[in-house]
């Protein structure tokens, strides 16, 4: 039987392309090449290309995805892994486009990309499923900002975040009303919506859930420990954070977790990796957000929580692959 082509797409349009190059590479350097021909295609706004064997830079061919090589053989790829962070690969833009050309592609489709992008949207499908959140205030670019309501609706402190944008980028913590306009200018700068919450004083946890060998299974639940005040861009990959996995926390709550967790992922519709943030507030789990694409470099918490479950990431990567092919089929 011939090899598959599979093209590690990585990349994209925001400041997450830089996790994105790692995650990348780590898939790139895991999947079977027993199974598979793996190929590099890196996605910025400016260019879409493929790298050679040599790293020389071949464009994308945007009418189908497929490459033109040297050698006059246009290469067409059996399975997109798709493992860009942020815009256009988790926010549905991509596997839309793939959809439109037949293009087969890993994760989740373009209507649980789009939506898992959108925390307010997220947040609202999930309470119909009993799934609570933090209370929230909800302001587009331009609209009046109402400081002495919000705080008086939401308490202090408050976080201050876009409404579509991963990594933490653009979040502050806001502890007295005077910092509550700038922090939604630093917000406005990411995302025309912004959400406004009220602080939930508990543990945050990152939670893996995978749909692996036609089960949805939790692969871990992490404990995050920020130096900084909260799990911000710096605390996810500037190594300011302690990530302590398992939590430490007891097996009742561990149960309770894990089926909030699992129940967010199925009434969603999702497939492929996930990592969802919660805070544990007396034993209750407040869901924060959903990632559908989270960071997969060597010291990401999705392929550390793989590990200390027993799969290895060749086994995570493969999986992934073979239910975009069958789906394909």
């Amino acid at each position: 039987m011939s090899k598959k082509h599979v093209a590690v797409v990585m990349g994209g349009y925001s400041e997450e392309y830089k996790v994105s190059m790692k995650s990348g590479q780590l898939i790139y350097d895991s999947l079977d090449r027993d199974l598979y021909n793996v190929y590099k295609i890196v996605i910025l706004k400016d260019e879409w290309f493929f790298f050679d064997e040599k790293e020389n830079k071949l464009p994308v061919n945007k009418g189908d995805f497929s490459v033109n090589l040297h050698t006059n053989e246009t290469l067409k790829f059996d399975v997109c892994f798709n493992i860009i962070h942020g815009t256009p690969g988790e926010n549905g833009i991509l596997q839309a486009y793939w959809d439109a050309i037949g293009q087969a592609y890993t994760g989740c489709d373009f209507y649980q990309s789009a939506l898992t992008f959108n925390k307010k949207d997220t947040l609202a499908v999930l309470s119909k499923y009993g799934i609570p959140s933090a209370k929230s205030v909800y302001l587009r670019k331009g609209e009046d900002i109402n400081v002495d309501e919000i705080i008086e609706n939401l308490g202090i402190p408050v976080f201050v975040k876009p409404n579509q944008s991963g990594s933490s980028l653009g979040i502050s913590k806001v502890k007295d009303s005077s910092e509550l306009i700038a922090a939604t200018e630093i917000a406005f700068k990411e995302d025309d919506e912004i959400l406004i919450e009220s602080f939930l004083d508990g543990m945050e946890v990152s939670v893996g859930v995978i749909d692996f060998k036609g089960e949805t299974i939790v692969l871990g639940i992490t404990e995050i420990v920020p130096t900084n005040e909260f799990f911000d861009y710096e605390a996810k990959y500037e190594g300011a954070s302690e990530e302590i996995t398992p939590a430490r926390i007891d097996t009742e709550t561990t149960k309770r977790v894990e089926e909030i967790a699992k129940r967010a992922y199925d009434s969603l519709g999702m497939s492929g990796f996930s990592r969802s943030e919660f805070i544990l507030m007396d034993g209750i789990p407040y869901m924060l957000e959903m990632n559908t694409n989270p960071g997969f470099s060597p010291a990401s918490i999705l392929p550390q929580q793989a590990k200390i479950y027993g799969i290895s990431i060749k086994d995570l990567c493969g999986n992934e692959v073979e239910k975009a092919l069958q789906k394909k089929n």
